[in-house]
C-alpha cells in the first residue's frame, strides 16, 4: 500500500471519531434538554391540575448537612406545592443533622401542611424528624423510638505501642481535644462529655414532650433509648396513626382540605447532567487528562460527621476536635 493511500486511510479514521464524539455530545445534550422539557412540563401539569403534593424522601444515615433540608425549604416556598409529605426511613444520624431536618419542617409548616410517614424505620434522629410534622403515620410494623443522644469514641495507644509508635500533645488546656484516640481519657473528660449529652438529651425529650402534647416525666420515661413498634408507638401517643401514604392522604384531605386528587410528585436532589458532573465524574475527568490525583483535592467533598449521635444500631466512632 502506498503512502498516499496510507494517509488517506488514517484521515478517514479522523473523521469517523470526529463524528462519534459529535453525536455523543450531541445526544447528551438532547437528553439533558429533554430532561428539563419534562421537568417543566410536570410543573406546568402540577400548576394546570391545582398543585401537587411533594413527596420527599428521609432515608438511610442523617448527615450533618442533609440533603432534605434544601428540598423542604423549597417545597415550602413552591406556590405548586399545597401539602408537604415526608416518606422516613432512617435509623437516625447526627444529632445536629436531624435538628437541622426538625426546623425546616416546623419552617414549612408555617405555610403549608406537613405530615410523615414512617415507613419502616423512623429512629432517633429519625424520630426527631418525623415529629415535627403536623401529622405522624408508622406502619404498624415499622421500628420508631430510640430517643436519645450517644458519643461514641475508642482509644488505640496500646495498637501504637506495639506497632512502635510514638505520640504526643502539646494543648492548651487538659481538655483540649478530648476524647482522643491516643490515650485514655483524663480526669475531668468524661463528666465534660456526659454533661454536653445529658444537655443535648434534655433538649431532645423537651421537643418530644411539646410535639407529642405529653408531660415532661412521661416524655422523660419513654426516652430511655428504647425502640417501639407503630403499635406500641399509637398507644404511647408517638405518632397520630398507623398505616401509610392512604393514611396520610386521608389525613391532609379530612383536616386540611388538600384533596387526594392531587398528584404526590416526588421531590429529589439534584440529578442533572451538570450536578453529576461536579459530584463525581469530575474526578474521573482529572485522571483522563492524566494529572495527579492530588489534582482532584479541590473537588468539594462530603464532611463526615463529627459530633453527638442520634442514632439506633450506629457503628461509627467519633472524635470531636472543636
Amino acid at each position: 500500500m502506498d503512502t498516499e493511500a496510507i494517509l488517506d486511510r488514517r484521515r478517514l479514521r479522523r473523521r469517523a471519531s470526529f463524528w462519534r464524539v459529535s453525536a455523543f455530545v450531541i445526544l447528551a445534550v438532547a437528553i439533558v434538554v429533554g430532561a428539563g422539557v419534562a421537568t417543566d412540563m410536570d410543573a406546568l401539569k402540577g400548576v394546570a391540575s391545582g398543585g401537587e403534593v411533594a413527596d420527599i424522601k428521609v432515608d438511610g444515615f442523617i448527615m450533618t448537612r442533609p440533603g432534605a433540608v434544601d428540598l423542604i425549604d423549597k417545597a415550602a416556598k413552591d406556590d405548586s406545592v399545597k401539602a408537604i409529605l415526608l416518606h422516613i426511613d432512617s435509623g437516625g444520624g447526627a444529632a445536629s443533622g436531624g435538628e437541622a431536618l426538625y426546623r425546616s419542617i416546623r419552617r414549612a409548616s408555617e405555610t403549608k401542611p406537613v405530615v410523615a410517614v414512617i415507613d419502616g424505620l423512623g429512629a432517633s434522629a429519625a424520630y426527631m424528624t418525623a415529629i415535627a410534622a403536623d401529622h405522624v403515620v408508622a406502619r404498624e410494623s415499622a421500628i420508631t423510638g430510640s430517643i436519645g443522644v450517644i458519643f461514641q469514641y475508642g482509644h488505640i495507644e496500646d495498637l501504637l505501642q506495639k506497632i512502635g509508635v510514638e505520640y504526643a500533645e502539646i494543648k492548651s488546656a487538659p481538655l483540649k481535644g478530648e476524647p482522643s484516640l491516643f490515650h485514655p481519657p483524663p480526669p475531668g473528660a468524661e463528666a465534660m462529655l456526659k454533661n454536653v449529652i445529658d444537655d443535648t438529651y434534655e433538649w431532645f425529650v423537651g421537643l418530644v414532650a411539646e410535639r407529642r402534647k405529653l408531660p415532661m416525666t412521661t416524655a422523660r420515661q419513654l426516652a430511655d433509648g428504647s425502640i417501639y413498634s407503630g403499635r406500641q408507638a399509637l398507644r404511647l401517643k408517638l405518632i397520630d396513626a398507623v398505616g401509610g401514604d392512604e393514611e396520610a392522604r386521608a389525613w391532609l384531605a379530612t383536616e386540611k382540605g388538600i384533596s387526594t386528587d392531587l398528584p404526590l410528585k416526588e421531590w429529589k436532589p439534584d440529578e442533572s447532567f451538570f450536578a453529576m458532573i461536579q459530584e463525581n465524574a469530575l474526578v474521573g475527568i482529572v485522571r483522563l487528562l492524566g494529572l495527579d490525583d492530588a489534582a482532584a483535592s479541590i473537588l468539594p467533598r462530603r464532611l463526615a460527621v463529627d459530633g453527638l449521635l442520634s442514632v439506633w444500631q450506629a457503628t461509627f466512632f467519633e472524635r470531636s476536635e472543636r
